[in-house]
């Protein structure tokens, strides 16, 4: 096993010697990444990938370190660093020379490894992405985190679609089936869902897992095919589910001591379509088990419980496993050699059982031959002479399987055979066929020596004139041609050399040293004498494919030299293409099929079948350009009936012209060592490397001259140079000087400027703190200036109260003078209008009493003369009323003091809220009290005027009552005269008169009576108002006394409370 340690280097080699893997453990390098500090550091892998072709992958370290490593190329080269870790990695995108890294800030970069510039970047996750699935077709790209998945367009790297989800689920996995359009979704709850990719339509479900064997799914694997998906998690049983069934096929359980499964992933194999069989199982031990999932057998495991594996990843192609160890370090297996014991083809079926050598053979001894088939009878003792020939023709036989029977235990007669029964190898076994058919010995150690020599100068240039697109390819076939050219000198001049090799290259890229045992073999036997007349074409070769052609089509051969084609037209460009430009791939290695199973000669006389089969379209050729194009371009031919014709010119072309008398017979390459090559004029060959020589030494002696003269140049420009270089040197010492002397001048001036600094902090020193000092003073100053000025404001504000208190009193002395006069005013005012009310009430009251007497003069004559039994009961019903109307007079007056008290009280009360206002409103509410007072006076004018009012109308009341009881009395009064005329006759006249004058004095009467009580009433009424309105008068000066004295109390307090805040 080899070792790299990558260091600091950005670019090498992986290996120093062709690496031969160990069959226990099948290692074919050990990567580690150490820094090279004094304390070196390891540098642990965290992710590794493949590309599509399987060749190269790359990995990422944790410190953001990608590299590259070409298996095929032997190279690895530091593609990017992105100072932080890589959490997932991807690099089958179809541009081939782009991946994808997920890392530790939750972005995804595309990076070009070519360029090694950024392609983009992508944003969008929230957590840590820790897979990437791209689609077949490398276009789409599916990364996946704990929380959401998003599906990407790797052509414009926007963001397509985004699967968001409930954070209770989680997602375990999202991937796209390989070779379809399938998206597969797996979330923590074992819910696995497939959708399709372009439009995100969920395809189906797949049903909840056996109870019998439920597990919480981890990881899963898909065949390449997509029919199979493989699941395990935290248990030692594996799901195998069929997709288009859509249920559990098949649980496998793994050992006891798998405990739980980390990783999945199933091995390709280039001959199972797809359906792969092998699944590697990566354990919690760090062993990776692969097992067989139809035969469920552990077929082999790498890794160990010293040396863990963390992660794993397979080649495409299936011959490469890349796994990170615990240890952070990068191991590469080799799956063939890890397969080498399971692979062993069969045992043969023939058996021979050998005679002992000195034994001699009796005619007595049973003779018996073993078969696969049936088992002979013993024959009789009688028939002796039968029975020794047929030991003879055994023996012969023996012989002949002997040297027929190859090492891996095929053998050459049943696969010709086969050849001819079938017309081909089978494709899956072909390689296999033509590598025992060749019988490759597979000298590595003479192989790298070769290889190591390094690409042959014939060769540098060699893609200026064969450009291959595939880079690969191109340095393939560089090497291959280079090997051959060190391994024999005659290669190097050899023209036709890549054009004969170029389709066993192609065909072996990935195996460079069957690629070249093969070409090797090829010149050593069915290239026989083509060297002989080099440079030229092989004379002698083309005169045996034109004796042949002329034996067999004389016709065509005419043809030809009719227009002057000759054989070096018509058979060695087939020849030195080995019929690579005329046929396809699958016609060319059916054709090569049976030219590896026959006589060298084989492929002389398929050139000659293939004029023959096409003898028709070249008859019809007249021009040297026609037949050019007909022997360089592939021509609608049956390969098949080429073949057929072929075996036919084997079998039929006569002894002294078959090429087979001239040829040697097949020989293999020697074991260890490759055989000398001569076969081939070594003196041309000499003489040209000789002439390549003296041209290179010319070359070489005009390049010296002229390195000469351009180190002579160089050497006079250097003393020049010298001599310009003292003269300056001469010119800056005293400059140098003059600059030391201005260097020591400012450094003495720093030290100067020092010294006056520290001076000068000195003194700042001392000014702080004198200024603290002074600081400290003004504060003390002003802290005492504050004092004053509040002690002054105290008695400012002493001085105001005292000033607005004796204001106050002025203001209430004022104010008792103005009640005193307004008190005054109001006896006054209250006399007058008393005098007037009084003449007034003295007019009305005479007024009223004489209309009473007359009124009641009549009512008691009328009552006298009708109504006298009722008098009495009339009487009382007046003294009723009147108590009535006295009691009703009592109410109205209690209702009125009651009204009274209650808007006292409730001023009183509106009073008590305002007690809190300031001083200022005192004016205010002096001013209010005033407008009070006056409505006070308007409201009792305006019950005056109202009393007015309704006196007037029961006046106009009584007129009316007056005018409306006028007819009625007229109608009463010729009542009882008629009545009293009725009942006195003779004394009717002096009667009447009596009783008019005793009408008209009742009356009177009665009236003055009723003045007499108004006037009672009248006086009574006013004593009331007066004392109301002295009440009124006494409750408003008191009130006014105690607002005044609230309001004094107010401001005293308002001015003692910063005087004690000051103190």
């Amino acid at each position: 096993m080899q070792s790299i340690n990558l260091g600091n280097k950005e670019s090498g080699k992986i290996w120093h010697r062709k690496p031969s893997p160990a069959t226990r453990d099948g290692i074919i390098v050990n990567i580690i990444h150490n820094t090279s500090d004094y304390l070196p550091k390891v540098l642990r892998f965290l992710n590794v990938a493949f590309d599509s072709s399987g060749d190269s992958l790359i990995a990422g370290d944790h410190q953001g370190n990608i590299y590259v490593f070409d298996l095929y190329g032997n190279r690895f080269n530091l593609v990017q660093r992105t100072s932080q870790a890589c959490t997932a990695l991807a690099f089958n995108l179809h541009r081939k020379s782009e991946f994808l890294v997920a890392l530790a800030d939750y972005s995804i970069k595309c990076f070009d490894t070519v360029t090694k510039q950024l392609v983009s970047w992508m944003r969008g996750h929230e957590s840590s992405v820790f897979s990437i699935s791209v689609h077949a077709s490398g276009r789409y790209a599916i990364t996946t985190s704990s929380d959401t998945a998003q599906l990407w367009d790797l052509d414009t790297f926007q963001r397509k679609r985004k699967l968001n989800i409930l954070q209770s689920v989680g997602i375990q996995k999202v991937f796209f089936l390989p070779l379809t359009n399938t998206i597969l979704s797996c979330f923590k709850d074992n819910s696995i869902f497939a959708w399709e990719c372009d439009t995100l339509v969920c395809k189906y479900q797949l049903p909840a897992p056996p109870e019998s064997s439920s597990i919480l799914y981890k990881v899963f694997a898909v065949t390449r095919d997509g029919q199979i998906l493989a699941a395990g998690g935290k248990s030692n049983h594996l799901h195998l589910w069929c997709l288009e069934a859509k249920q559990v096929f098949r649980i496998i359980q793994m050992p006891t001591k798998v405990r739980a499964i980390r990783h999945l992933e199933f091995l390709p194999d280039s001959f199972d379509a797809g359906s792969n069989q092998v699944l590697g199982v990566l354990c919690q031990d760090g062993i990776m088990r692969f097992v067989n999932i139809q035969t469920c057998k552990l077929l082999f495991e790498i890794g160990s419980l010293d040396e863990g594996i963390s992660s794993s990843a397979i080649s495409p192609h299936g011959r490469y496993i890349a796994s990170i160890m615990e240890n952070g370090s990068l191991n590469i297996y080799s799956v063939q050699t890890l397969t080498k014991e399971i692979n062993k083809p069969p045992p043969p079926l023939v058996k021979v059982i050998e005679d002992l050598p000195k034994r001699k053979v009796n005619s007595g001894d049973l003779k018996m031959k073993v078969t696969s088939g049936r088992v002979q009878r013993p024959a009789k003792s009688r028939e002796n002479k039968i029975q020794a020939r047929i030991l003879k023709q055994d023996l012969t036989g023996n012989f002949e399987n002997k040297k027929n029977e190859f090492s891996d235990g095929l053998n050459k007669k049943r696969l010709q055979i086969l050849l001819k029964g079938y017309g081909e190898y089978p494709m899956k076994y072909r390689m296999f066929i033509w590598r025992s058919l060749l019988q490759l010995p597979e000298n590595h150690t003479a192989f790298s020596n070769l290889i190591d020599k390094g690409i042959h100068v014939a060769f540098l240039n060699l893609q200026k004139k064969y450009p291959i697109k595939s880079r690969k390819l191109l340095r393939v076939l560089q090497r291959t041609l280079s090997a051959l050219a060190h391994w024999s000198s005659i290669f190097s001049d050899t023209p036709y050399l890549p054009l004969l090799a170029f389709p066993f290259v192609k065909l072996f890229q990935n195996n460079q040293l069957i690629c070249f045992e093969v070409v090797a073999t090829l010149i050593i036997n069915w290239c026989q004498h083509w060297f002989e007349y080099f440079p030229n074409p092989p004379i002698n070769i083309l005169s045996m494919i034109e004796n042949v052609l002329a034996f067999h089509d004389k016709e065509l051969l005419q043809h030809f030299i009719t227009h002057d084609i000759t054989s070096q037209l018509y058979a060695w460009p087939l020849l030195e293409t080995v019929f690579s430009e005329v046929l396809t791939r699958e016609e060319w290695l059916k054709l090569f099929d049976n030219v590896f199973s026959n006589h060298p000669s084989f492929l002389l006389m398929t050139v000659v079948a293939y004029n023959i089969c096409s003898r028709a379209p070249l008859l019809n050729c007249n021009l040297k350009d026609d037949f050019e194009y007909f022997f360089h371009h592939r021509n609608n031919l049956d390969i098949s009936a080429v073949i057929r014709e072929v075996y036919r010119l084997m079998d039929t072309t006569p002894t002294d012209i078959h090429p087979d008398s001239m040829l040697d017979v097949f020989v293999a390459l020697t074991k260890g060592q490759y055989p000398v090559f001569n076969q081939y004029p070594k003196f041309i060959v000499d003489r040209q490397t000789q002439e390549r020589e003296r041209i290179r030494i010319r070359d070489d002696e005009l390049d010296y001259l002229r390195e000469r003269q351009a180190v002579e140049d160089m050497q006079a420009e250097l003393d020049q140079q010298r001599v310009e270089d003292e003269a300056w040197y001469q010119k800056q010492e005293p400059l140098r000087k003059a600059e030391e002397t201005r260097r020591e001048t400012p450094l003495q001036e720093e030290e100067m400027m020092i010294q006056q600094r520290q001076k000068l902090a000195a003194v700042k020193r001392e000014l702080k703190v004198k200024e603290v000092h002074l600081q400290d003073a003004a504060r003390r100053r002003l802290l005492q200036l504050q004092q004053e000025q509040r002690e002054m404001e105290l008695r400012r504000l002493d001085d105001e109260i005292e000033r607005k208190v004796r204001m106050r009193d002025r203001d209430i002395v004022a104010t008792a003078k103005d009640l005193d006069v307004r008190r005054l005013e109001l006896g006054s005012q209250k006399s007058l209008h008393e005098k007037n009310l009084t003449r007034n009430q003295e007019a009305i009251a005479k007024e009223m009493r004489e209309d009473a007497d007359a009124n009641k003069r009549k009512v008691d004559l009328e009552d006298h003369m009708f109504h006298r039994p009722i008098g009495t009961d009339q009487t009382q019903n007046q003294n009723t009323q009147k108590l009535i109307e006295e009691n009703l007079a009592k109410a109205e007056q209690a209702c009125l003091n009651t009204d009274w008290r209650i808007q006292a009280l409730h001023k009183q009360r509106c009073n008590d809220l305002h007690r809190n206002e300031c001083y200022q409103e005192v004016a205010k509410l002096l001013r209010k009290n005033r407008k009070k007072e006056m409505e006070v006076l308007n409201a009792v004018m305006e019950g005056e005027a109202k009393k007015w009012e309704e006196a007037e109308e029961q006046d106009f009341h009584l007129k009316s009552e007056k005018k409306a009881a006028a007819p009625s009395d007229a109608s009463r009064r010729w009542f009882l005269e008629n009545e009293i005329h009725a009942q006195h006759p003779c004394h009717r006249v002096p009667r009447c008169q009596d009783e008019w004058v005793a009408s008209g004095r009742l009356p009177r009467t009665s009236q003055l009576k009723d003045i007499s009580e108004m006037e009672s009433l009248t006086q009574i009424s006013l004593n009331q108002r007066k004392t109301h309105w002295d009440t009124m008068e006494w409750d408003l000066t008191e009130r006014v006394r105690n607002l005044r004295q609230r309001l004094a109390t107010q401001a005293r307090n308002r001015c003692q409370t910063p005087h004690l805040l000051a103190t």
